[in-house]
């Protein structure tokens, strides 16, 4: 026998997911894009193909890793738009969120270095260093394999690290 999910099932799920995820998804976006306003509008249009696209989840993913993966083909379809190359996109870290407290300035450093890091070690960056993935999760999200999300990983590291050689306090 199988359940029927009706209007109001689907409502509470996407609210649920929204509100667990909204901000992750923000921050992710913002660290990609480096635009307040494309960053919100890409995490809104996550949730918009999420809810249109909830009878077709699977769940073979966890739910943080489908909404990043729809996150992430959104500041894709951001980058590859006309009028993006257009836009000042100089993102500071005071524009990313409110902190409950003051900021280390080395963290503040190592995020600027992930932020000019080539976007495809970024990504692998973002997930599972800034989001807290699993490279298994990271893995589904950027649809490459688990070694693939490890070698990123690795070269992004060796890049970071030389980066941060040259400063007093890395």
């Amino acid at each position: 026998m199988e359940t029927v999910t009706g209007p109001d099932r689907r409502e509470q799920r996407i609210e649920r997911m929204v509100t667990l995820y909204q901000l992750p998804l923000l921050r992710l976006c913002m660290l990609y894009l480096h635009d307040e306003d494309l960053a919100k509008d890409a995490v809104q249009e996550t949730f918009i193909k999420a809810y249109r696209n909830l009878d077709a989840f699977r769940e073979e993913a966890s739910e943080k890793t489908w909404l990043t993966r729809i996150a992430i083909n959104c500041c894709k379809n951001v980058y590859r738009s006309g009028w993006f190359r257009h836009v000042d996109r100089n993102v500071t870290l005071d524009m990313i969120t409110e902190r409950p407290a003051p900021a280390d300035p080395a963290d503040d450093c190592l995020t600027t270095e992930i932020m000019n890091l080539p976007i495809r070690l970024r990504e692998a960056a973002l997930l599972c260093w800034l989001q807290g993935m699993t490279c298994e999760e990271a893995a589904q999200a950027l649809g490459i394999s688990r070694q693939a999300v490890g070698s990123r990983l690795n070269r992004a590291r060796k890049k970071l690290r030389f980066a941060l050689e040259g400063r007093e306090d890395p």
